[in-house]
């Protein structure tokens, strides 16, 4: 099966929905105006502004931690964390190839920083706090030059590292307690800090901004305010501002042309501040914390990105911010489309779900539920409603243009809810719940009403199908049986029992057969009729399966789990045929949309992928 795995052809990638908030300035601008450069998981990601078209470079074993784009465009640099004890590495990538230029690796678990020199010459990472070393590498022999140990013993910690814009030789890092200028000695092979002194005042530095006549530069600190100091006489000349600090802490500075600085706080708050006295000039608050603030161009634009996974766009004249990309920021659980339309989704995910534009990826509705994460979606066959599940135990119904709560069902389950499925005509509701129980609701415009409660599973509920005609479905749970169920007598009909936690079952489209898949990585056919089995495939070589659809002609399915790969698989035969790769976190779930265009998965890194359906030649 490895050896099969390497001549088969790969799906292509049509679209990512995704950004991870949470990584520091990790939105950047490319000098050439046009593209900005963001982290997904293990994947950097270069979008268009204008087109929206998106480069995908794939080369990081773990999430990427730090970005850093080079003065002249050139180059773009990328660190990641990786496990306790091993080597976490930097990529250098060549910009205009979007492959990659160099791999540099000594720093261990974690890369905390990057920058680059301004001519291109040298590129300076900064370890994270289990391997707190700061490397010079010289770009054009892929080589390290020199190392040191990023600050004294009796130091914190240090965050961020910077070079100066006119010399290739001078860089400032800063930490816990920790601020140092850096003087490159190349014929020595060595690197001299020099500490700046900043009195009595004990601060955090989270970021440091260096203007272009190096003169100062400014650090922004956990506690919400501003240091500038001399460059030159690596002394502190003033701290602000003394009154009205940042709340939760300044994440990102820039300073713009006129010498004002833009301060992104961990509020969400982004503000315009003045250089001289910190004053602020005006401000507007945005949804989640300011992770990067990235200027295009001279700074007549800038875009933001916070951890709610959300990119701002922002005019310096009117401050105003126009939201260019909205994502998911937690794991997506479930994918569900309309029925007979491909032209929208829902996905949903921690507090929300949310209904996208497949062409676009825009986001067209959320649906905002606090602090309650939502386990399972669909939507009813009249495109009327879209009911989901909830792990407080609610089945809640909502009107799928406006997003109105229709209906409530409280304490549906007493463990939650985790599968949810709607009849053809309607008019039922069948969940399953955590304590392993499956139930059946009527549902009506304003009322509901308990018809039956099964119990049969001894665990959590992960899967539910309902045959075409309504009178029978399936449910797949972690006590390791599917188990179907007559919906008109409300009795088991039949029991498949497997040595796995079933993730997902599917019934073919003709109906006397169902496929199922979970934790042994097997993907079983068995007979609806007497529950024999007819065969096992190998579904995966490492990692459960956690998503799996049929499509509407039932020639082919497609899989995805925990080895982030989303195989396509013909039914008859039992073989891949096309495997995607570009998934950073574990698939979750898969859906092939109803015209068989293309396939739309979502992963634990709260991405979506949409891949092209491969139409027979």
């Amino acid at each position: 099966m490895a050896e099969d795995m390497q001549e088969v052809p790969q799906l292509a990638l049509e679209a990512v929905i995704g950004f991870n908030g949470h990584v520091f300035s990790g939105l950047k601008v490319h000098p050439d105006r046009e593209h900005i450069i963001y982290p997904l998981g293990c994947t950097v990601i270069i979008k268009s502004l204008t087109s929206g078209k998106q480069d995908f470079l794939h080369g990081h074993t773990n999430n990427v931690s730090c970005i850093s784009v080079s003065k002249s465009g050139r180059y773009i640099a990328s660190g990641q964390v990786t496990f306790m004890g091993f080597k976490a590495d930097i990529i250098i990538w060549d910009y205009e190839k979007k492959e990659i230029y160099a791999r540099l690796v000594l720093h261990k678990a974690k890369v905390e920083d990057l920058s680059f020199s301004p001519n291109d010459k040298y590129l300076v990472s900064l370890g994270g706090q289990d391997d707190a070393s700061i490397v010079v590498w010289n770009i054009e022999s892929k080589e390290a030059i020199c190392g040191s140990p990023a600050s004294a013993q009796s130091a914190g910690h240090c965050f961020a590292i910077e070079f100066t814009n006119l010399n290739d030789e001078i860089f400032v890092s800063a930490g816990n307690g920790t601020l140092r200028v850096w003087e490159l000695d190349l014929p020595n092979r060595k690197i001299r800090p020099t500490e700046c002194q900043t009195g009595l005042l004990k601060r955090i530095v989270k970021c440091l901004e260096i203007p272009n006549d190096d003169n100062y530069f400014y650090c922004g600190t956990t506690s919400g305010d501003i240091l500038k100091v001399n460059l030159k006489t690596r002394l502190l000349n003033s701290c602000g501002p003394v009154k009205q600090r940042f709340s939760k802490g300044v994440n990102s500075l820039k300073v713009l042309k006129t010498g004002d600085i833009l301060v992104g706080s961990g509020d969400g708050m982004l503000t315009l501040c003045s250089g001289g006295n910190f004053k602020t000039i005006k401000s507007v608050q945005l949804e989640g914390g300011v992770t990067s603030v990235s200027l295009r161009g001279d700074g007549h634009q800038f875009l933001v990105g916070t951890e709610a996974a959300q990119i701002y766009s922002l005019s310096y004249a009117d401050f105003k911010p126009e939201l260019i990309a909205t994502n998911h920021n937690s794991s997506v659980k479930d994918v569900a489309f309309p029925f007979g339309s491909s032209e929208l989704f829902a996905t949903c995910s921690q507090n929300d779900l949310r209904v996208w534009h497949a062409e676009s990826s825009k986001e067209l509705l959320r649906i905002t539920v606090p602090n309650i994460t939502c386990n399972a979606l669909g939507f009813m066959q009249d495109g009327r409603s879209i009911f989901s599940a909830w792990n407080d135990g609610k089945i809640r119904v909502f009107t799928p243009e406006t997003g109105k709560l229709r209906l409530i069902i409280h304490d549906a389950h007493s463990m939650g809810v985790t599968a949810i499925a709607a009849t053809n005509d309607c008019k039922w509701i069948v969940s399953g719940g955590g304590e392993g129980q499956v139930r059946v609701w009527e549902i009506s415009q304003k009322s509901y009403r308990l018809i039956e409660t099964m119990k049969e599973h001894k665990a959590t509920v992960n899967c539910i199908k309902i045959k075409s005609n309504d009178k029978e479905c399936v449910t797949a749970s972690s006590d390791g049986a599917c188990i179907i169920w007559d919906l008109v007598r409300f009795v088991r009909n039949q029991m498949v029992l497997s040595n796995t936690l079933f993730s997902v079952v599917c019934y073919h489209p003709e109906e006397y057969q169902i496929i199922t898949s979970g934790t042994d990585r097997k993907i079983g056919y068995w007979e609806v009729y007497d529950g024999s089995a007819i065969r096992e495939l190998e579904g995966s070589l490492s990692g459960a399966i956690n998503g799996m659809h049929i499509s509407e002609e039932g020639k082919h399915f497609v899989t995805g789990g925990d080895d982030k790969l989303l195989k396509l698989w013909l039914y008859s035969d039992g073989e891949v045929t096309h495997v995607g790769t570009g998934h950073s976190g574990s698939i979750t779930n898969v859906r092939i949309c109803p015209n068989s265009r293309y396939i739309v998965s979502t992963s634990a890194d709260g991405a979506i992928l949409r891949w092209r359906f491969p139409q027979p030649s």
